[in-house]
């Protein structure tokens, strides 16, 4: 790649990253494809052109989905942008390049039993049976991020007065409710929890007295699914949209779910009212008599 390419995208993650206040994974996504991009075309960031877009997108469409379409589409529209704001073009040659058309997308949800019986697929009392009970409370009781878990400190953790203090995306901090129930969890918790001179005050720690990495918690959540007979493909996000989900069916106002959630836009928390209507929409067409007399 052309040092001029190298140093604008160095420049771009810088900006993304301080000016965009962006979290480390998405500066990470963009940065991957903008250098993906100008590997594949060879040409300048000035040279770019609406066909150069449009051809490489169409290029690597057999491979990627329309949501990853979109966010390479999204991507490259950032990084000349920024070109532009820096006077390095005058214009943006994905501005009349079309994205995908997405259909609304509706997340995994697990039901309130199903949450149980992952936790309680947490057998045994030692060290890493009581952190990841106490990972699977937390992740489900407070609707964390697995980033924002993996960075939790245990001074933002107010266990008499009931609340977390969660640090979201681009460093924003947002409080929300501890249940009794997880409350307990990572009380027990901080009771085994190993000493760690380093990392005194992160919350959850491996074995080796480190912080917990994200591929770690992927891991145990996939395993403790594996154990409760869960057929459904999950991650630790799963947990962040059932508590959403079961919020909205209890009667939750939607702004105090966004606020929970820490999301800027209440569009992003409306899509939790669209799984709980998905879900009474299949149950009654499974009531349904028409429904049943068609499988008869």
């Amino acid at each position: 790649m052309e040092s001029q390419s190298s140093r604008l995208i160095a420049d771009y993650n810088y900006y993304l990253k301080i000016e965009r206040q962006m979290s480390p994974n998405t500066v990470s996504s963009y940065s991957s494809d903008v250098v993906a991009f100008f590997e594949s075309c060879g040409l300048k960031p000035s040279e770019v052109t609406q066909d150069d877009i449009e051809k490489y997108v169409s290029e690597r469409s057999d491979d990627l989905s329309k949501r990853s379409q979109a966010r390479l589409l999204s991507a490259l529209r950032s990084f000349f942008d920024y070109l532009q704001i820096e006077k390095e073009r005058d214009d943006n040659p994905c501005e009349n390049v079309s994205a995908p058309k997405l259909g609304r997308y509706l997340p995994q949800v697990l039901s309130v039993d199903e949450v149980s019986s992952i936790i309680d697929s947490v057998q045994g009392s030692g060290m890493s049976a009581v952190r990841d009970r106490a990972i699977l409370e937390m992740l489900y009781g407070c609707g964390l991020r697995v980033s924002e878990l993996c960075g939790l400190l245990i001074s933002h953790v107010y266990l008499e007065e009931g609340f977390v203090r969660v640090v979201g995306k681009g460093d924003k901090e947002r409080l929300v409710p501890l249940g009794e129930i997880a409350a307990d969890a990572f009380a027990q918790w901080l009771e085994v929890r190993p000493d760690s001179p380093q990392y005194a005050d992160v919350a959850f720690l491996n074995r080796f007295g480190a912080p917990l990495s994200r591929v770690s918690v992927f891991n145990m959540v996939k395993k403790q699914a594996l154990l409760a007979g869960i057929t459904k493909e999950i991650s630790p996000h799963t947990f962040r949209h059932s508590f959403a989900t079961h919020m909205i069916e209890n009667g939750a106002d939607l702004r105090i779910v966004q606020e929970m959630l820490g999301h800027e836009n209440i569009l992003t928390t409306e899509i939790y009212t669209h799984v709980d209507q998905a879900t009474w929409q299949e149950a009654v067409l499974d009531h349904h008599p028409r429904r049943r007399k068609e499988m008869q």
